[in-house]
């Protein structure tokens, strides 16, 4: 499947007249929780030619593609991921730093990853996590729940976690995030994961009332720590060097 991701990316290269710096797994696969269904959720930056920076007009800075193979792509232009660096966008995040990488410039790679440590906001990212966690929180209450949302959920409240106790961005393998939880939980997951494995994305599995008051907890947690945490450097000189060196090169 890479061969095939890999050759979609030089199309999409040479439809758009653009340069992909970066491509990447996100969603479940890059997690490591995968369906037997699941989509290649494949993320990545690209960039423009020089003019193409020095209009006076706002232009498109995503481009999105869906395959009839399930290869569900959308990047982001350079400029735009650089001004949510400057952010600490989780979900950008998340792109430099998964476990599965179809492509990338090293030296480009290299410098986003030591910006990102610089200017990491440990309270925006974990708001954005909770957000997250929240929004899913109705589902896992019912009687029946789709795994991917019992998982969506525990992968944030745990990524919320962990960066109250390390102060650092979460890996984004959900297996080395998961030791922060207690024992019990970890074997329910486990086995979860076993099942899920198995099953397609809409398979719907009995209330785990386990999973879901812990779920709370760890959100209540989260949210009353939240503010002993602290916000990114800014870094604006530093980003606008280096967005320029890129666009020149």
């Amino acid at each position: 499947m890479k061969q095939k991701i890999l050759q979609k990316l030089k199309e999409i290269e040479k439809q758009k007249d653009v340069e992909i710096l970066f491509a990447v797994e996100s969603g479940s696969r890059a997690w490591g929780f995968a369906s037997p269904d699941s989509d290649y959720d494949i993320r990545f930056i690209y960039k423009h030619k020089p003019d193409y920076y020095l209009s006076l007009w706002e232009k498109p800075d995503v481009i999105e593609f869906m395959t009839e193979e399930d290869l569900d792509g959308s990047g982001w232009d350079l400029r735009k991921a650089v001004k949510l660096l400057a952010k600490s966008n989780a979900p950008l995040l998340e792109w430099m730093y998964s476990p599965i990488v179809y492509f990338e410039n090293e030296d480009f790679a290299k410098q986003m990853r030591e910006i990102a440590t610089a200017c990491f906001s440990p309270i925006a990212v974990l708001h954005h996590y909770l957000g997250t966690t929240k929004n899913f929180m109705e589902v896992c209450k019912l009687e029946e729940v789709k795994l991917k949302s019992y998982f969506y959920a525990l992968r944030t409240a745990l990524a919320g976690k962990w960066i109250i106790e390390n102060n650092t961005f979460p890996p984004v393998a959900f297996a080395e995030v998961l030791p922060i939880a207690p024992k019990n939980i970890q074997e329910k997951i486990v086995e979860l994961q076993q099942i899920k494995a198995s099953q397609k994305e809409t398979y719907l599995h009995p209330k785990e009332t386990l999973i879901t008051d812990f779920l709370l907890e760890t959100v209540q947690f989260n949210q009353e720590n939240a503010s002993n945490l602290g916000s990114g450097k800014k870094l604006n000189e530093e980003l606008d060097l280096f967005f320029r060196g890129e666009i020149i090169k």
